[in-house]
């Protein structure tokens, strides 16, 4: 198992003075970070690289579809066709960072509604991306971590049921799910059986409370979350994801108006400790 930290936490662009807190990070035991990948260029993921490099840390991405306007389960073939290659500019950032894996909602555009489920073309099309972009990662050493959304931010994919139907569908070894606990606590009924559902197709856990803030002071019982996902076998990332009021740029999207934790370094000590003392207690 190898311990993460979303970077949304600092900023949705990293930057040079954001590297003091990464630092900080592998000083605490942490094993790598999940950097956004929102803006900029491979370029900037390639110096961003070289610098967790220098630092010890190892990394996955974040991504998302920005705009209805490239949408890759779109019935326009010319916004496809726009979010086909937003799907290209997000896996060339992760390929010049280096990243292990490409995680997060790059399946419809956050906070877009159609008025309905998703459509069987919307699923068919959002397969055949899908499918492609994980052949070309696949073929860079990278897999991919589709990540679901509760039912306030996405209509496209929300439940551990519709995700193992969705990786059978887009059919390719190197298409996995991202599981976020703060997602299942709003869509499952059960995230033990959640768990049990989406088995074998993990590619990212992402540990996130119900308030999104420092993992074991809200009501998530993570003790049983830890329990089930190491009952699958599962050895991989586990991710910590906190928001905190300081991103406007995210705010509308995770709604977080109001700090969550006091400071970085309580949320950074204390989050790395919950996670591994959960994860060896459910050995």
């Amino acid at each position: 198992m190898q311990v993460g930290i979303n970077l949304l936490c600092l900023t949705g662009y990293v930057e040079k003075q954001h590297l003091p807190h990464i630092r900080r990070l592998r000083e605490l035991g942490y094993d790598g970070v999940e950097v956004p990948v929102l803006r900029g260029d491979p370029r900037h993921y390639e110096w961003l690289g070289a610098e967790l490099d220098a630092v010890g840390l190892r990394r996955t991405t974040t991504s998302v579809i920005p705009s209805p306007e490239a949408n890759p389960v779109s019935g326009d073939a010319d916004i496809r066709k726009a979010g086909i290659a937003h799907l290209d500019w997000a896996l060339d950032c992760a390929i010049a960072l280096g990243a292990e894996s490409v995680g997060g909602p790059f399946h419809a555009p956050i906070g877009h509604f159609t008025g309905s489920g998703p459509t069987e073309d919307e699923l068919k099309h959002g397969a055949e991306a899908h499918h492609r972009m994980a052949e070309r990662a696949s073929q860079n050493g990278i897999y991919l971590s589709l990540e679901h959304l509760n039912r306030f931010e996405t209509y496209f994919l929300n439940t551990m049921e519709q995700a193992r139907a969705y990786v059978d569908r887009v059919d390719h070894d190197a298409f996995r799910i991202m599981y976020d606990t703060f997602h299942a606590n709003i869509e499952e009924r059960s995230q033990v059986a959640a768990i049990e559902t989406i088995d074998g197709s993990i590619g990212i856990l992402h540990i996130s409370e119900n308030d999104r803030g420092i993992p074991g002071r809200g009501h998530i019982d993570f003790d049983e979350i830890f329990a089930a996902v190491r009952k699958t076998g599962y050895d991989g990332w586990v991710t910590l994801e906190a928001f905190g009021a300081g991103l406007p740029e995210l705010a509308a999207a995770t709604r977080v108006w109001r700090p969550l934790f006091p400071d970085f370094e309580t949320l950074f000590s204390e989050s790395i400790r919950f996670i591994r003392d959960g994860w060896e207690k459910a050995a």
